[in-house]
């Protein structure tokens, strides 16, 4: 059906073709590729022919006007020579026009060495539309999508003919002689795996033997690695600390030295100094006789406590002694002038004998200070 219908049209544009309806040819040519960037054209492009552009507006192929109404095309080919004519004086007039009036404008000064000047359009792009289009909003429910049923399964046809064929048992081969080869294949390669895992397990045993070997070699060597990196630490150690004794030494030296120094220079000094403030000092008091300063500080204080201790108990005794004597001289006054009763006398008796003991005693103790001293 399609191609019955596609006929039609070919025949139809072959006709118009023939008939040389189209005003409008250009020979075919391949497309230059689109650069990215702009830059100088190419040779080749320069040697190609120079593109010509049409205006749309002014193609006899645009309808104008009424689309309802008939535009006959001219049937043959060939134009009017008059018109030819006619079209080439007014395109002559209008080059001379374009030529006068650019001379009359100012030009724009050529251009410095190595750029030149590019045509570039001024003109609005853009053109306001004064008719309003009438829209008109129309809706349209489309069915939902239905499932895609599946897709058979491809059965090719048949080309040939089915024939059976019945085989017995001992016909074709016998199993003992045909199956001997097979085992003999199957016995061997299982030997041989056996050999390849007996020989892949000694491989083994060797590399494990390898590596502990390999790792007893390791464990010595880095047990002398430490060893080393720890004679080195003390070694390190060593050094400094000797360094620091050396360094520790010098400065005690160097501070001998400077005492020596300083004591030589304090001797020299002092030498004329020392006496005169030693005889300073003499004459302040300063300096004395231990003995002498001993018995003045010492012993005389301890003498004068001690007779004062003595005339403090001697006044003490005297004053006693003198209050008791006046008590009983007063008492004896007091009896005699009395007169004399029958229980007086004994009294009298007893306060003599206790004073008499009394003055004693005192005469007593002032007469044992005086020996102890």
């Amino acid at each position: 059906m399609a191609t019955g219908s596609m006929l039609p049209a070919r025949n139809q544009e072959a006709a118009a073709a023939a008939s040389g309806t189209y005003s409008y040819c250009s020979r075919p040519r391949a497309l230059p590729p689109r650069r990215r960037y702009r830059g100088a054209p190419a040779h080749s492009e320069q040697e190609e022919e120079p593109v010509r552009y049409e205006n749309l507006m002014y193609d006899r192929r645009v309808v104008r006007g009424n689309t309802y109404a008939l535009h006959a095309l001219p049937w043959t080919a060939q134009p009017d020579p008059l018109e030819i004519q006619r079209q080439r004086e007014a395109h002559r007039k209008a080059l001379a026009r374009k030529r006068a009036k650019e001379q009359l404008q100012s030009r724009t000064p050529e251009p410095v060495e190595g750029r030149k000047h590019v045509d570039v359009q001024t003109e609005l792009y853009l053109e306001e539309l004064g008719d309003r289009i009438i829209e008109v909003d129309v809706e349209c429910q489309t069915d939902a999508f239905l499932d895609r049923p599946p897709t058979p399964l491809f059965i090719p046809a048949k080309t040939g003919r089915d024939v059976a064929t019945q085989i017995e048992e001992g016909e074709l081969f016998d199993f003992d002689i045909e199956v001997k080869p097979m085992l003999e294949v199957l016995i061997g390669k299982i030997i041989e795996q056996a050999l390849l895992e007996v020989m892949e397990e000694e491989e083994l045993a060797n590399l494990r033997a390898h590596q502990y070997a390999y790792e007893e070699l390791r464990n010595a060597e880095l047990a002398e690695v430490q060893r080393l990196e720890e004679q080195e630490r003390r070694h390190r150690e060593e050094k400094e600390r000797r360094k620091n004794q050396q360094s520790q030494l010098l400065q005690k030296q160097k501070e001998t030295s400077e005492k020596i120094a300083a004591r030589a220079f304090a001797q020299r000094y002092l030498a004329d100094l020392i006496p005169s403030v030693f005889s300073s000092l003499r004459e302040s008091g300063y300096f004395y006789d231990p003995v002498e300063r001993d018995v003045e500080k010492e012993f005389l204080p301890w003498v004068m406590a001690e007779v004062d201790k003595t005339l403090e108990k001697k006044i003490l005794g005297r004053a006693v002694l003198d209050t008791l004597i006046r008590e009983v001289v007063e008492k004896r006054l007091d009896a005699f002038d009395q007169p004399e009763a029958s229980g007086q006398p004994t009294g009298q008796t007893e306060a003599s004998h206790r004073g008499s003991v009394q003055i004693e005693a005192l005469h007593q103790t002032e007469t044992q200070e005086p020996e102890a001293k």
